[in-house]
């Protein structure tokens, strides 16, 4: 019998390494699906919402895979939006099949017909496949596309073209992986050591682009004497076992990342994109050296801007450097590090009381008990502030949310794709009760497949970063509020088995049972939704500014809520 386009799409997928693809399967996918089920070498993950098939496939792309997820005609491929703008914004590779309405119907606004160019914003490659030739050069290119450019690549096509005989002479290889050495010129590397021999108190400011740099960013630091902060993408790998770590800068880091950025005279920022140009503005001169030369200059103005991957760069700029052996900017910033972190263990040892258990403290202990290669995920938001303040570094941890798109609801999604990538790994899932609550479906998805992920929902009853928001605004709290379901009891009406924590007493123990459990868990923590979350030793301006907004709340609420703004910055300066 003639292969069709279907068997043929599948054959290239597992040809690609594909393992799983992530979907609500349906009209125009249900032939695809039926190829998948004859041949029996590619799973079906059937997830209840497509956003979170998305996620989970971004999650194997995070973790070294190459993900792929699908949805059906309208809806199904429109609800892959928002996860693939979080792959692709992060660099994980992802295929998505995006499968239309029929052929004969294009250009008839018939029943579910989408304008394709909604994925152009989210990917690398986005065609649609309209015949049985154009098929696999199609999904061959998106492939491509999405391992080697890292990111999104969509394939779409009729749901018709999958009933079709392929063609059989269509040349198409395979995913090529091709390993490159990308360096700046001989030229810049000597002006860079120039520059370098020629400076004094120089930071490191060390993003993504460094995990597979380790070795070579610790080195530099070595030489240079060198502070090196880091982004939240790259904690775990730089964070442990290194003599020149200062933590995190922005809202989520501490005056010691701070220093090393912007204290210093010359700022050499690796491999990262971070977004938030507010807390780079300083008058060192700053060079940045990135393997993707469209990103040169556009926070902050350069000195010098460089292409090139971390590694082999910083080994042709070694040998040209004078070791550095002034080390007071470097001990400074050492010395705000530990202030900071005694300030963190001070935190995470208040356990709080019933009802109110202290966020820190919880992430403290899970911290603490968790496996040395665990695989964390956060929820944007507070989720995430107190993963990057208290879950700390191993050379085998790995930390992912969605620190570069800010989407909510990616904990437990992409927790997902990791227990499915990483069966022998401990997967732990920081949830906000409000991102919990948007995808609440997907429960099933991990009890159908027995997922042995663990939920941590920090219970706190309100949209807690954007109460931040407000506040710092000098706005009231509005529509931040929330009535939750006994999320413990909904885990356990799905076969999951569920906790409620409401005595801090009682979470070191529920922690250990649930993490020995061999099947999925969901820990409802009722957290103190009052706790300040401005960086300790945050600046007078910035404080000032945060006790004002709260004030201005205070004096136009009713007396309970100008008492709660009191208490809470009272607790505030007395921590601080």
């Amino acid at each position: 019998m003639a292969t069709t386009v279907a068997e043929q799409l599948v054959e290239m997928l597992k040809n690609a390494g594909i393992r799983r693809i992530y979907g609500v399967t349906g009209d125009s996918l249900n032939f695809l699906n039926d190829a998948l089920r004859r041949d029996g070498h590619i799973d079906w993950i059937q997830v209840r919402h497509e956003e979170v098939g998305a996620y989970a496939a971004m999650a194997e792309g995070v973790l070294g895979g190459l993900g792929c997820c699908a949805g059906s005609s309208g809806p199904g491929h429109v609800h892959l939006i928002n996860g693939l703008y979080d792959a692709h914004r992060w660099g994980a590779p992802v295929i998505a099949l995006a499968s239309t309405i029929t052929s004969e119907d294009y250009g008839t606004e018939s029943f579910q017909s989408t304008d394709l160019r909604m994925f152009d914003g989210c990917s690398h490659y986005n065609e649609v496949a309209m015949t049985p030739p154009q098929l696999p050069r199609m999904l061959q290119q998106a492939l491509q596309y999405a391992w080697n450019r890292k990111g999104v690549g969509v394939c779409a096509f009729p749901g018709d073209l999958m009933t079709c005989n392929a063609e059989e002479d269509v040349v198409w290889g395979d995913l090529y992986r091709p390993q490159s050495v990308l360096h700046p010129a001989e030229k810049e590397i000597q002006a860079l050591a120039e520059l370098i021999n020629n400076s004094d108190d120089i930071g490191i400011y060390a993003g993504v682009g460094c995990a597979d740099a380790r070795t070579e960013v610790i080195e530099l630091a070595h030489v240079l004497k060198a502070p090196m902060a880091y982004t939240l993408k790259a904690k775990m790998a730089l964070e442990c076992d290194n003599p020149y770590a200062v933590g995190l800068t922005g809202l989520l880091g501490s005056k010691a990342g701070a220093r090393a950025i912007t204290g210093g005279k010359l700022l050499l920022m690796l491999g990262s994109d971070f977004p938030w140009k507010e807390f780079l503005h300083s008058s060192a001169k700053i060079v940045q050296i990135d393997s993707k030369p469209e990103r040169l200059g556009r926070r902050v103005a350069l000195h010098m801007g460089l292409c090139g991957d971390i590694g082999p760069t910083i080994r042709m700029l070694l040998p040209l450097l004078h070791p550095k052996t002034n080390e007071h900017f470097l001990n400074a910033c050492r010395e705000d590090y530990a202030d900071v972190e005694r300030d963190y263990r001070v935190h995470a040892a208040d356990p709080g009381e019933e009802n109110l258990i202290q966020p820190e403290f919880v992430a403290g202990v899970i911290d603490r008990i968790a496996d040395d290669d665990a695989i964390f995920t956060a929820d944007t938001g507070m989720s995430t502030v107190w993963a990057a303040r208290y879950l700390h570094g191993s050379s085998k941890r790995t930390l992912m949310g969605s620190f570069s798109h800010g989407s909510m609801a990616n904990a437990m999604p992409q927790s997902i794709g990791a227990a499915l990538h990483s069966p022998h790994r401990q997967i732990i899932a920081f949830c906000g009760d409000g991102g919990l609550s948007m995808l609440l479906g997907d429960l099933m998805t991990i009890a159908q497949y027995r997922l042995p992920i663990k939920l941590i929902v920090f219970n706190n009853r309100s949209l807690g970063m954007v109460e931040l928001e407000m506040q710092v605004a000098g706005l009231p709290d509005w529509q931040t509020r929330m009535i939750n379901p006994n999320f413990a009891m909904v885990a356990e009406a799905c076969g999951i088995r569920g906790y409620s924590i409401t005595q801090p007493a009682a979470l070191e123990k529920a922690v250990k049972e649930a993490l020995l459990y061999d099947g999925p868990v969901l820990m409802n923590i009722f957290t103190n939704p009052h706790v300040p979350t401005l960086p300790p030793h945050t600046s007078v301006g910035v404080m000032s500014r945060y006790i004002q907004s709260q004030a201005k709340l205070a004096l136009g609420g009713r007396m309970d809520e100008v008492w709660e703004a009191f208490r809470t910055n009272i607790k505030y300066i007395r921590d601080l």
